[in-house]
């Protein structure tokens, strides 16, 4: 199950996405957010799907392993297409007891199944194809204008990288503490649901501590190293735009304003 989640993990490999500045990808994942709340018809979701195919095509990461992550938020997802299904008020297709599935609920349900993994799936490239200092730098970079009306740029980057960097060292911290306390006749997997909560509890308490630990440690580093934030600081390697990034700009808004046309030319049919 841990090894499924993928947030703040970085395939490392050579692609044109791993080439662009982490600002064109801040951007690209903001306006791929947009036009999945912007579009309400089929043409749209159509044309999501295939440049979000297009873009995981050019990043060599393989499809596999991006979305493995969606195993981990599968109940979420069953949660919201089961709500969807039953909340929504419309023409009945179906009814039992107090339960009723109307026409809307269910194209409703589809829509936000699909609008939740595509954006689960396309918010995971820009992680997995940026490392947490690039990130860090183009959150840092794009936001600046912030700073005239005090806005703590550099510390809300450096709390997004660091909370980046935590998620797979808090994995490995719980896959050690599962496997010790297994290994000591503890189980996670046997009873009903509540039993299995209940059974979280020993795993929870050494987690949060040995947490806590590692962020009094980063503190102290921190501190030690005479860090007073970003006033006056400089970069290793400062962000620069070339040539790559302006086309990938280009083709961000024409996506963008086909996304929207096709949405509207092409309208979503009734499943039923």
């Amino acid at each position: 199950m841990l090894k499924d989640i993928t947030l703040g993990q970085y395939y490392q490999t050579d692609s044109v996405i791993h080439r662009l500045d982490p600002r064109v990808k801040l951007a690209a994942t903001m306006l791929y957010i947009c036009s999945l709340v912007a579009v309400d018809q089929a043409g749209g979701y159509v044309a999501a799907v295939l440049f979000l195919a297009a873009v995981i095509r050019l990043s060599h990461v393989p499809f596999r392993f991006m979305v493995r992550g969606m195993r981990s938020i599968l109940f979420l997802l069953v949660l919201t297409f089961v709500m969807n299904l039953f909340m929504i008020k419309g023409e009945v297709i179906f009814a039992f007891w107090k339960l009723t599935i109307s026409r809307e609920g269910v194209d409703m349900a589809v829509k936000m199944a699909v609008r939740l993994s595509l954006l689960i799936i396309g918010s995971s490239v820009m992680t997995l194809t940026t490392t947490p200092n690039n990130l860090m730098d183009g959150m840092e970079k794009a936001l600046k204008p912030l700073q005239k009306v005090r806005v703590p740029v550099h510390e809300i980057a450096m709390m997004m990288s660091i909370s980046l960097r935590f998620i797979p060292m808090l994995l490995e911290k719980t896959d050690r503490i599962m496997k010790a306390q297994m290994a000591r006749g503890a189980s996670f997997d046997e009873g009903n649901i509540l039993k299995k909560a209940k059974s979280m509890v020993p795993l929870l308490v050494p987690l949060f501590v040995s947490s806590f630990q590692i962020a009094d440690d980063l503190s102290m580093a921190m501190e030690n190293r005479c860090y007073r934030g970003g006033e006056g600081r400089t970069k290793m390697k400062p962000l620069h735009y070339e040539k790559r990034d302006y086309i990938a700009y280009l083709v961000l808004a024409a996506y963008f304003v086909l996304c929207i046309t096709v949405g509207r030319i092409v309208r979503w049919g009734r499943i039923f």
